[in-house]
C-alpha cells in the first residue's frame, strides 16, 4: 500500500514538472499562401494556440518615373490577450492614406465639445486673407 502511494504521488510529480509548452512554441494548424506573377498576393495561417491571421493584396504600378511601386494590402488577425480578451484587429495599408488599424481594442479620442467644434468650423469659413498667420 506504502508503495503503490508513492508511485503514484511520484507519478503526479513528475507530470507536474514536466516543462510546459510555451506560445512560442505553439504549432501551426494552418498555412496557405500564393503569390501571382503580377504581384498580388495571398495568406493565412492559424496556430494551436488560436492565433489567426490572414493578408491580400495588390502591386499598385508606378504611374510617372518620380514615383515608385508599392503594395496595397488589407487583411486580419485575431488572438487571446493574457487577460482573456479575444483581440480582433483589421487593417488596410496603401500610399494614399498609409496603415489604417481597425479594432475595439485601440484607443479612441474623445469627442470635441460642441463649443469647440463652433469655433473651428467658423475658423474654416474664413476667407483666407482675414486669417492671422
Amino acid at each position: 500500500m506504502k508503495i503503490e502511494v508513492l508511485l503514484i504521488t511520484t507519478c503526479l510529480a513528475l507530470a507536474v514538472a514536466a516543462p510546459q509548452r510555451t506560445e512560442a512554441e505553439a504549432e501551426i494548424v494552418s498555412q496557405d499562401s500564393n503569390i501571382d506573377p503580377d504581384g498580388s498576393y495571398q495568406y493565412s495561417y492559424e496556430t494551436a494556440n488560436g492565433i489567426r491571421g490572414q493578408e491580400q493584396g495588390t502591386l499598385k504600378r508606378a504611374n510617372s518615373p518620380d514615383t515608385s511601386d508599392v503594395i496595397v494590402a488589407q487583411g486580419s488577425i485575431t488572438y487571446t490577450a493574457p487577460d482573456g480578451q479575444v483581440i480582433s484587429l483589421s487593417y488596410a495599408a496603401d500610399d494614399e492614406n498609409g496603415f489604417q488599424p481597425q479594432g475595439d481594442h485601440l484607443p479612441t479620442p474623445p469627442p470635441i465639445p460642441p463649443q469647440i467644434q463652433k469655433a473651428l468650423d467658423y475658423l474654416a469659413s474664413l476667407p483666407p486673407a482675414t486669417r492671422r498667420r
